[in-house]
């Protein structure tokens, strides 16, 4: 009967060195893409839901504003221009969601 080899240890996992898998990026991007360029390029990419994100905080910081010094009725108006940017940044970016969606089937 044939003695069996004996078996050899394989070095311990070590997380800070992953494995190398041929033609696998564990990352999209060649060079990390820091938050202002990432900014930038969303931007570019739907410039729509920043101008809404603006209208919504213009309105909200305006309506409190009116609301503090008394201004109730026009409180109320700068409410109801904040629930229309709002639901305008929705729709932008729904809108830019079915376009990437369609960039990308082409």
């Amino acid at each position: 009967m044939a003695t069996p080899d004996p078996v050899t240890p394989e070095a311990p996992f070590e997380p800070s060195h992953p494995p190398v898998i041929e033609g696998f990026s564990p990352s999209v991007y060649r060079n990390p893409e820091g938050f202002k360029e990432k900014f930038l390029r969303k931007t570019r990419e739907n410039p729509l839901v920043p101008i809404g994100c603006l209208g919504t905080a213009a309105a909200l910081t305006y309506g409190l504003y009116c609301f503090h010094r008394g201004q109730s009725h026009r409180s109320q108006l700068m409410m109801r221009t904040r629930i229309a940017a709002q639901g305008f940044t929705v729709a932008a970016i729904l809108l830019g969601l079915a376009a990437s969606a369609l960039k990308s089937r082409s």
